[in-house]
């Protein structure tokens, strides 16, 4: 039986920040809270993201809308899977035993962000290619290849993972059940494998691509601007700076990967301080897991700011719901009129 449901042996239900806990309710409220509310955040952040990039054709002229879509996809999955562990909190009964619904949420989250840092990586990719090499752009990054490319990264998410179910707890966890927390241990060798496979070659590579981008747009807009000057002193007329034309679009996509290595980086120490038993804190866990969780709102965010082309597909989207709305109640409202004509004119 699911030892979560049950709690421990004095009946009180097994809550990692011991604070929220109310002798009236019998459940752990401040986690619930936390939990459902990033749920609700996550869920209707991502579901516009994707409605927008569909109502705006102008977003999927970017290869990276492949790799963004991919990221709300995933995104929008890992808010799904949070009501695994609301319903634990909630004590709503599961079928499965406890260690099982555990390791499966660990890898389910797992492979979720993974597909997500890897999107992340092939992005930044994506635009060192666009920027190193425009003319052979459209030939060496072409849609069949981008679908060959996603389909490696959730193969190879998959993959990494697959060890955790026999050699530890992969991350991503919270320790929200109780056996997650007790008897599921990290392993420091599957966490080096972890680093090794997915944490330090994303890392790396969008450090080297970010770095090189910025470097060669700063040479790209020197350029310009010095033959700028040099033609406008000839023609008597001041010329004015003008910024890379790619370094815009690069710096959205760079806030997006700022941010979450950001809220991944507190987990990420805590992850290899765990493995190493250096320090061990449930609440400690809890917490940086789900600031981690919580990028997968922030994406949304972010692209609604800096965006202007997801900005006018996002009131694009608001005004086809209005206008849809508008239309719905014309029609109940025509409808209402023409029954109460029809009963006046029976009473007649």
């Amino acid at each position: 039986m699911n030892s979560s449901l049950v709690g421990n042996q004095s009946g009180r239900p097994f809550c990692l920040l011991a604070i929220s806990y109310l002798e009236t309710i019998n459940f752990c409220l401040l986690e619930v809270v936390i939990i459902v509310f990033l749920m609700v955040l996550i869920i209707s952040g991502n579901i516009i993201v994707i409605f927008v990039f569909h109502c705006a054709p102008l977003l999927n002229h970017h290869t990276t809308s492949y790799f963004i879509q991919t990221m709300a996809y995933a995104d929008l999955l890992v808010g799904v899977s949070c009501l695994v562990p609301s319903l634990s909190l909630l004590h709503y009964p599961i079928v499965l035993s406890e260690s099982l619904v555990c390791q499966i949420f660990g890898y389910v989250v797992s492979v979720l962000k993974s597909v997500s840092m890897a999107s992340l990586a092939c992005i930044s990719i994506d635009r060192y290619i666009a920027i190193t090499k425009p003319l052979t752009y459209n030939t060496l990054v072409t849609p069949w290849r981008l679908r060959i490319c996603i389909l490696t990264i959730w193969l190879y998410s998959c993959l990494v993972f697959l060890p955790s179910f026999h050699w530890g707890k992969p991350g991503y966890h919270g320790d929200v059940f109780q056996w997650c927390a007790s008897s599921w241990n990290t392993d420091p060798y599957f966490t080096l494998f972890i680093v090794v496979m997915l944490y330090a070659p994303a890392a790396f590579i969008v450090c080297f691509t970010y770095f090189n981008i910025f470097r060669i747009c700063q040479q790209h807009t020197k350029e310009i601007n010095e033959r700028r000057v040099r033609f406008s002193s000839q023609d008597g007329e001041a010329g004015e700076a003008q910024p890379c034309p790619d370094k815009r679009y690069a710096m959205v996509l760079f806030r997006i990967t700022s941010v979450f290595y950001i809220l991944w980086l507190p987990y990420i120490i805590y992850f290899l301080l765990e493995s190493s038993n250096v320090y061990r804190n449930r609440v400690a866990s809890f917490l940086t897991t789900w600031l981690a969780i919580s990028n997968s709102f922030c994406n949304c965010v972010i692209y609604s700011l800096s965006n202007s082309v997801f900005q006018k597909g996002l009131k694009r989207l608001s005004g086809a719901i209005c206008a849809s709305c508008a239309r719905q109640r014309v029609a109940k409202d025509s409808s209402t009129s023409r029954s109460k004509r029809s009963s006046n004119g029976c009473h007649v």
